[in-house]
């Protein structure tokens, strides 16, 4: 049976508990950015607003569905905030 050496100095675990490396911290975008990028995309494209509630847009490589979006925000027109209701203003928005 092979004898166990001890190991060498460089090769021992030291007993304090492993720290987490230290992560940046990001600030996600707002997801309405997301979907004004899409409905921006959409309509330059398409040349109107009637998007589908399931259609799926590639914004920057991430999946955004502008339809439920945009449908949200024609039923809820009356409690968007001024600065929503004139970037969709802006776009084109039917209401």
């Amino acid at each position: 049976m092979p004898t166990r050496t001890a190991p060498s100095a460089s090769q021992q675990t030291n007993n304090t508990p492993a720290q987490p490396t230290p992560r940046t911290p990001t600030t996600p975008l707002p997801a309405s950015a997301g979907h004004l990028a899409a409905a921006r995309q959409f309509h330059a494209r398409e040349g109107h607003f009637n998007v589908p509630r399931k259609h799926v847009e590639d914004v920057g490589g991430v999946p955004v569905k502008p339809g439920g979006f945009l449908d949200n925000s024609r039923r809820r027109a009356s409690k968007l905030n001024p600065e929503r209701h004139a970037e969709l203003e802006a776009l084109g928005m039917r209401w």
